[in-house]
C-alpha cells in the first residue's frame, strides 16, 4: 500500500506478474513430452532444517511436488527475490543441473535472469563445499537478489534431488 502525505511517502512498487514458461510445458520439456506422475516429499525433520540452512529462513511448506524418472528429476520452486516470489523449474541428473528456466517472474527489476546467458551458467552445477554450487554464476547489476534467490533454489534442487535419489535408490 502507497501512502503519501505531507511528511510520509513510501514508495509504491509496482508487480507485473510475467509468466515465460508454464509448468506444464517446462515438465513436458524435461521429459520430452512423456512427464511422470507427481510424487511428494514430506518436508520434516532433517531435511526441513537442511532447507532451512540454505534458504537462510524458516523453510516453506510441509510438502514439496517433484517429478522423476530415472536419475532425472524435475523440480518446480520458489523464493522471493527482493520484494516478491520467483517461480523456477531445475532439471537434475546425475547430480548435476541439467536446465534451469524461470517461470513466472514478479518483480519490477531484475528480470535478465530469466535469458539463457544467466541460467546456462547453472548449467553442469552440482553441490560442493556444503550448501555451495560447484559454478555459481556470475551476478547480474541490478538484479543480485535475484541471483541469490535462483542461487539458493539451484542448491535446494540439487538437494532435494540427491535426498530423494537415496530413497528410491
Amino acid at each position: 500500500m502507497c501512502v503519501v502525505g505531507a511528511l510520509v511517502f513510501a514508495p509504491c512498487v509496482a508487480v507485473a506478474e510475467q509468466i515465460f514458461l508454464t509448468p506444464r510445458d517446462f515438465l513436458s520439456e524435461a521429459f520430452e513430452g512423456e512427464v511422470p506422475k507427481a510424487q511428494t516429499l514430506w518436508v520434516r525433520g532433517k531435511v526441513k532444517a537442511d532447507i532451512s540452512d540454505i534458504l537462510g529462513r524458516k523453510s516453506v511448506g510441509l510438502r514439496i511436488r517433484y517429478w522423476g524418472r530415472g536419475d532425472r528429476t524435475a523440480w518446480i520452486l520458489e523464493d522471493i527475490g527482493k520484494y516478491h516470489p520467483i517461480t523456477a523449474g531445475f532439471v537434475v541428473q546425475s547430480d548435476k543441473v541439467r536446465r534451469v528456466s524461470v517461470l513466472v517472474y514478479r518483480e519490477s527489476i531484475g528480470w535478465e535472469i530469466k535469458y539463457p546467458f544467466f541460467t546456462d551458467q547453472f548449467v553442469g552445477t552440482s553441490l560442493s563445499n556444503g550448501w555451495r554450487l560447484s559454478n555459481p554464476p556470475d551476478n547480474i547489476s541490478g538484479a543480485t537478489l535475484s541471483t541469490d534467490a535462483m542461487t539458493r533454489m539451484a542448491i535446494v534442487a540439487l538437494y532435494l534431488h540427491r535426498h530423494t535419489r537415496k530413497l528410491d535408490g
